[in-house]
C-alpha cells in the first residue's frame, strides 16, 4: 500500500514529467491548426518546435518530421506574405531539411514528397541555374508523391499550384485548372472520412485559392470571385482570397 505522502509525490512527478512523444506531437498539430486559422508565423515555428521535441523523444520518426516540415513550410509562406526574406529562406531551408529526413526515416509520406517536390521547384524558379543540380530531386519526389498518395488530395494541390506558376500559356493553365479541380474534388471525399491519428488534412482553403487565381488568369472574372469567397469562407484568415476579392471588385 502506498502512503498518504507516496501517492502525493507520485502525483507531483506526474504533473512534472516530461510530455511523451505522442502529446508533443498532438500538441504540435494543435498549435499548427491554429497558427493557420490565424495566419499566425510564431505559432507556425511554435508547432514546428513542437515537432522538433516529439522527434527527439522518438528518434528517426519520419511522422513527426514531416509535421515538422510542413509547419516550416507553411511559416515560409507566412514570412513571404509579411515580405520578410531572410526569414523565410530560412524556414525554406530548414522545412527542406526536415522533410528530406522525414522521407528518409519513413519512404511513405505522400505530403513530404510533394512538399520537396514544391520546395525544389520553388527554388529553380527564383534561380533557373539550379535546374540542372535540383530537376532530377524535384521529378524523383514527385513521381514518389504520386505513387505513395495516387489519391492524396494535397498532392494534387500541391502539383497543381506549380503547374500553374510555371504555366507559360492558357492551355498550360487550364491544365493546372483541371488538376487543382480535381484536387477540390479529392479534400471533399477526403472530408467524409473519419481521419486517422496524426493525418495531415490541410490544403483545401489553399487549393481553393489557387482555383481562383486560374479563373482569375484566365480571364473568367465570376468563377474566380466565387472561388475567393468560397476559400474565405473555409479560411477567413486567407490573404491570398481577401485580396483577390478586393482586387476583382474593383470596377
Amino acid at each position: 500500500m502506498f502512503s498518504k505522502v507516496g501517492v502525493f509525490l507520485i502525483c507531483v512527478a506526474a504533473v512534472f514529467a516530461e510530455p511523451t512523444a505522442d502529446q508533443l506531437t498532438s500538441s504540435g498539430i494543435a498549435e499548427f491548426t491554429g497558427a493557420h486559422e490565424k495566419w499566425d508565423g510564431a505559432r507556425f515555428a511554435k508547432a514546428a518546435e513542437y515537432f522538433q521535441k516529439a522527434e527527439n523523444g522518438q528518434p528517426r520518426s519520419g511522422i513527426q518530421a514531416a509535421w515538422r516540415g510542413t509547419a516550416l513550410f507553411y511559416q515560409m509562406l507566412q514570412l513571404q506574405s509579411k515580405s520578410d526574406v531572410a526569414g523565410a529562406n530560412a524556414a525554406m531551408s530548414d522545412a527542406q531539411s526536415a522533410l528530406e529526413n522525414a522521407v528518409a526515416w519513413q519512404a511513405n509520406i505522400a505530403e513530404a514528397h510533394a512538399l520537396l517536390a514544391t520546395l525544389y521547384g520553388m527554388k529553380i524558379q527564383k534561380s533557373p541555374l539550379q535546374a540542372m543540380r535540383l530537376g532530377p530531386a524535384l521529378l524523383k519526389h514527385r513521381k514518389l508523391a504520386e505513387q505513395h498518395g495516387p489519391a492524396n488530395p494535397r498532392v494534387r494541390y500541391l502539383f497543381g499550384t506549380a503547374q500553374f506558376h510555371t504555366a507559360k500559356n492558357d492551355a498550360a493553365r487550364r491544365e493546372a485548372l483541371a488538376t487543382l479541380l480535381a484536387a477540390e474534388t479529392l479534400f471533399q471525399a477526403e472530408a467524409k472520412k473519419k481521419p486517422a491519428r496524426w493525418d495531415h488534412r490541410w490544403g483545401y482553403a489553399d487549393c481553393l485559392s489557387s482555383i481562383a487565381s486560374c479563373y482569375e488568369a484566365l480571364q473568367q472574372k465570376p468563377e474566380a470571385l466565387a472561388y475567393f469567397k468560397k476559400a474565405l469562407a473555409a479560411h477567413p484568415a486567407n490573404q491570398m482570397a481577401k485580396s483577390g476579392i478586393d482586387r476583382l471588385k474593383k470596377p
